[in-house]
């Protein structure tokens, strides 16, 4: 069975005993942080017995609360919110992002990748959905230290109309943590036939699209919290772009002073 746990409730409801409904109800009010507890204090919560909620795991497919365990953590590795290992403390937390910042900012090709983006005739940052953040603060970023700097998609535009401009000599970064649209990769093949050079910035899930690319970022965005935490991607922005800033020199610090000496005449910022 492939469905969801709250739709084999759905799809078995009508045909579960009261104390199976009991369960069941319990299970939906802690769909969040099910696979914190242990079997034997859902059924306490649900006024059930242990055996009761047994039954209740076989009849929606799963042979116990370990398979239901790991049924949720696939679903969290899939980039949805839920908690799977407890209630996280401040420590972990911090444990792991220091883990994830030096995964992601070990990566071996940054110098080569930092070079394509100061080399660039122009360079495309693609991004969409949770990515679409990231991708808007590297060409934020950039955009400080040189010129023709895009970001896609824009409102309103569809992403074929950003790519007709691109050739040889020309980069394009493309954000693609999970829960990626579903033409995701057929994107990346379109991006690469242009003859611009094309850098993939994801997370581990992404890593069957990596071969179509000429670079291949690896950042986890995996947390102990429910949701997935950017921390480390912004982080390896900060280092993209400063790498950038650095291997400009002169024309990019030039190009920083004449930004902030428009922000100040058109009194854009504090």
């Amino acid at each position: 069975m492939s469905e969801r746990i709250d739709e084999r409730i759905t799809q078995r409801y009508a045909v579960l005993s009261p104390q199976e409904r009991r369960a069941a109800e319990t299970l939906l009010e802690h769909l969040d942080d099910l696979a914190t507890y242990r079997s034997a204090e859902l059924a306490d919560m649900a006024g059930v017995s242990k055996a009761t909620m047994s039954r209740l795991f076989r009849s929606l497919g799963f042979s116990d609360f370990d398979e239901v365990r790991d049924h949720l953590r696939a679903l969290r590795s899939a980039g949805e919110p839920r908690r799977v290992d407890g209630v996280p403390t401040v420590v972990a937390h911090l444990e792991h992002e220091q883990e994830s910042l030096k995964a992601a900012l070990e990566c071996p090709v940054l110098d080569d990748i930092v070079a394509l983006l100061a080399g660039a005739r122009r360079v495309l940052v693609v991004g969409w959905r949770n990515s679409h953040p990231v991708a808007l603060h590297l060409r934020q970023q950039l955009a400080h230290a040189r010129s023709d700097v895009r970001l896609a998609p824009l409102p309103g535009q569809v992403i074929s109309e950003e790519l007709a401009d691109l050739v040889a000599g020309d980069a394009v970064v493309v954000v693609g943590f999970r829960r990626r649209p579903a033409d995701f990769g057929a994107f990346l093949t379109e991006a690469c036939g242009t003859g611009a050079t094309v850098v993939l910035l994801g997370d581990p899930t992404a890593r069957r699209h990596a071969a179509t690319a000429a670079y291949w970022l690896e950042c986890p965005v995996s947390s102990t919290l429910a949701f997935d935490s950017y921390a480390a991607a912004m982080s390896l922005v900060s280092v993209l772009a400063d790498g950038v800033l650095s291997t400009l020199g002169r024309p990019a610090r030039d190009r920083v002073a004449d930004i902030s000496a428009a922000y100040t005449r058109l009194a854009e910022v504090e």
